[in-house]
């Protein structure tokens, strides 16, 4: 039997900030990135902070990995339409609070921010999105690269390595099929259970440290809390959903008989209504009758 872990996002809040609980981060951030990860330590971050009216929507993690990278780690379970201003706000805001006033831009630190979204952002068919910043010719289509001399003052090989680069998992597109070890880790973020013949890093010390059914008493109904909260923030949006179709519904409806009329004002004929609105005639002697 598979059993049930605690939610990526509370794991996050509560237990991932301690070094014990290191190498399921680390094993999480290498099979993303695809190179071996260490975390040297956790800074503050907003997912800190105890904000009631956000703490359920949104956690986040700012991690220091061993190169002095800057990772963003954010969980965010519901819509927000200016959710892309806000990954830029939230690199340019690691940006600039890790670097000195006297030091040089060179010591600008990279920002790499991953988005696990439990909404669907944006527009796409794929589930993993990357994006890095590069510079291309407009005339000869090149990728402008670094010097030589810049290579090796700051140990990077690219130009796009220097930028931010973000990474957006939208868990409602993955539909549980498995194609390599990151799609293991996505299974875990989407259904809350490892399969025992997963094998990507830290996996293993997540089914070990993760285990819902071992969490202290208090704990445990912290956790149920959170995750009834999570049940009627899912309510609330379907709620909404609903009572928006109605009104455009209800707003469509308006502009018909409102256009039906106007038509049958000037004299247009039925079938001619009915053919340009691509509604029944019947429906046009309703909308006429009943607007007499």
């Amino acid at each position: 039997m598979v059993k049930k872990l605690v939610r990526f996002d509370w794991a996050m809040k509560k237990m991932l900030r301690h070094k014990a609980y290191f190498d399921i981060l680390e094993g999480f951030l290498s099979e993303l990135l695809g190179e071996e990860v260490l975390i040297k330590q956790i800074l503050e971050s907003e997912g800190n902070k105890e904000e009631e009216d956000d703490k359920f929507n949104r956690v986040d993690i700012l991690v220091e990995n061993h190169k002095g990278e800057l990772v963003i780690i954010e969980v965010q379970n519901t819509q927000e339409y200016d959710y892309f201003h806000r990954m830029l706000f939230g690199a340019s805001k690691a940006i600039t609070e890790h670097i000195k006033e006297t030091q040089a831009y060179a010591n600008v630190k990279k920002i790499i921010s991953i988005t696990i979204a439990y909404f669907d952002l944006g527009q796409g068919k794929d589930y993993v999105y990357h994006g890095t910043t590069i510079f291309k010719g407009i005339h000869k289509g090149d990728i402008l690269g670094l010097s030589d001399r810049q290579i090796e003052a700051y140990n990077k090989t690219r130009v796009h390595e220097i930028y931010p680069e973000f990474w957006v998992i939208k868990i409602g597109k993955f539909k549980n099929k498995i194609n390599d070890k990151l799609d293991e880790w996505i299974y875990f973020l989407k259904n809350d259970e490892i399969k025992p013949t997963f094998s990507a890093k830290g996996l293993k010390e997540a089914n070990e440290k993760l285990d819902a059914m071992k969490l202290p008493e208090k704990e445990r109904k912290a956790y149920d809390a959170y995750l009834r909260h999570l049940m009627s923030i899912a309510s609330r949006n379907h709620t909404i959903e609903i009572d928006s179709k109605d009104i455009i519904k209800k707003a469509q409806e308006d502009k018909e008989i409102e256009a039906v009329l106007g038509l049958h004002e000037n004299d247009v004929p039925v079938e001619i209504i009915a053919k340009s609105l691509k509604i029944s005639k019947e429906s046009v002697f309703q909308i006429i009758d009943k607007g007499q």
